[in-house]
């Protein structure tokens, strides 16, 4: 039996469904009631009540007039935890304020570490953007994401290729580069320009503006990033690629002076 197949059997459907019913509920946002619900998930309504009444007892959700949900206080404790955890340092954090202030833009802050590189918070913009799954805590689609693709390029050539040589590049949007080869030609060209641009490859209808920060070895250690409506960017690309290289390096000062409460390495990274 292969790994994933194991893994299969070893699944608890009853709790998986729960956790797809809790991110529905918090995706809505308020809006969701027990039908939508069971529509959207293709969940029978009798067991989306079910698991809706579970999460009501330990407090995961909260009933609202209408019989609408919402997040309870203890799915955003874990929010909260988890921003605690991997959420970047203040003097970071009041970087990319300003990046938003001088932007007006949805604006990101990504750290390194271990081979992957973590979205720690963003401050979104004027005109919310819908950018996938994309929130606190994601890793995925490295070969797609321009806060990836600012830092792959000024990682050693051999530790790129041991991530992702020979590896399936997923097509996220008709856009996405998925092919080893030529991710390998854009990175080139993000090394000589210092930023990077994702044209709508990792969501239809969004362009991203990124630069990556270093710490005093030259490393990279983390990214800055702004999203923009496609119909909007190319009128915009110059002013926000100013903007994002100044957060960048801002960030990379701060790094090389050793200026970060608790240090660099305590607040450029998630943890383990």
């Amino acid at each position: 039996m292969s790994e994933p197949e194991a893994v299969k059997k070893t699944v608890l459907h009853t709790l998986e469904r729960g956790l797809h019913v809790l991110e529905a509920v918090a995706a809505a946002e308020g809006t969701a009631t027990a039908k939508v619900l069971s529509r959207r998930l293709g969940i029978k309504l009798g067991t989306c009540y079910h698991l809706l009444r579970t999460l009501l007892a330990d407090g995961y959700v909260v009933r609202l007039p209408g019989g609408r949900y919402d997040v309870g206080h203890r799915a955003a404790r874990l929010g909260r935890h988890l921003q605690r955890r991997s959420g970047p340092s203040p003097e970071l954090a009041v970087i990319l304020t300003r990046l938003h202030n001088r932007t007006h833009e949805t604006s990101y802050i990504s750290g390194w570490y271990h081979g992957t590189l973590t979205l720690q918070h963003y401050i979104s913009g004027v005109h919310v953007l819908g950018v996938g799954n994309l929130d606190v805590g994601y890793t995925g689609h490295m070969h797609a994401r321009a806060s990836c693709k600012a830092v792959l390029a000024f990682l050693p050539e051999e530790q790129v290729a041991a991530m992702l040589e020979g590896v399936e590049l997923e097509a996220v949007t008709p856009r996405t580069i998925v092919h080893y080869d030529d991710l390998t030609a854009e990175l080139a060209r993000v090394r000589r320009q210092g930023y990077a641009v994702d044209r709508e490859e990792f969501s239809e209808g969004v362009c991203c503006l990124s630069a990556p920060f270093f710490d005093d070895a030259g490393s990279p250690t983390g990214a800055f990033t702004v999203s923009v409506p496609s119909t909007r960017f190319e009128e915009r690309q110059a002013s926000l690629t100013v903007a994002v290289r100044e957060a960048a390096s801002m960030a990379t000062g701060l790094l090389r002076a050793g200026r970060l409460r608790g240090g660099p390495a305590d607040h450029a990274r998630p943890p383990d």
